[in-house]
């Protein structure tokens, strides 16, 4: 149907990947800690949004171009790096006085949407992933040359993946409220949630292109 074969193996493979902790699944899991649920629940719609950027990229052929241009690779790849450095580095450097602490602006839900939708979108492994599964689920025979397989599969992926994402927003958040009501040890979980972007722009770094 559609030119899509084994869906049903695709959807369970799908769901398994989702519950695999990634880049995602940290900055959610940061953002709920640092800020509380409704903020993990817009990073996730925000990472959500990520993946259907690159399921439409997949659809029409540029994550083809991704994995053939080693500049275009490197320029998104640092990208990304510099701008999950920068957030983290911001974390890092944020008043650590109680009385400073309760007075640090709070990020609009629309920034930390665009922030997950970001850094999705200019993480390289998220391209990679799709160019290198999807087509494993799509008939040869004329349904590769067609957008729509990607796209469905593209959606149910972001579908089961959207699920996960607000599962581990509402949870994570849950277990940290109480930590979050003391100035102190937000400061904390402000530092760490600053050391974890840098990983991950380390991380991100470290990726290498296909060959």
């Amino acid at each position: 149907m559609f030119g899509i074969s084994n869906f049903e193996v695709f959807l369970a493979t799908a769901i398994l990947l989702n519950l695999t902790p990634g880049t995602d699944t940290m900055y959610i899991v940061s953002r709920s800690i640092s800020q509380g649920r409704t903020a993990g629940i817009f990073s996730a719609f925000g990472i959500s949004t990520g993946i259907v950027v690159h399921t439409l990229l997949a659809a029409f052929g540029l994550s083809v171009i991704l994995t053939q241009s080693a500049f275009l690779f490197q320029t998104i790849k640092i990208a990304g790096a510099i701008y999950l450095a920068y957030l983290g580095i911001q974390m890092l450097i944020a008043k650590s006085n109680a009385r400073e602490q309760k007075a640090l602006p709070i990020q609009s839900n629309k920034k930390i949407f665009f922030q997950g939708m970001i850094t999705n979108v200019t993480n390289p492994k998220v391209a990679l992933f799709f160019l290198a599964f999807l087509p494993q689920f799509i008939h040869a025979d004329g349904g590769a040359a067609s957008p729509i397989p990607f796209i469905i599969l593209g959606l149910t992926f972001t579908l089961t993946g959207g699920a996960w994402s607000l599962l581990t927003a509402y949870f994570s958040s849950m277990a940290t409220s109480s930590l979050r009501k003391n100035a102190k040890a937000g400061t904390i979980l402000n530092r760490l949630t600053g050391i974890v972007f840098i990983g991950m722009g380390i991380s991100l770094l470290k990726t290498k292109a296909a060959s």
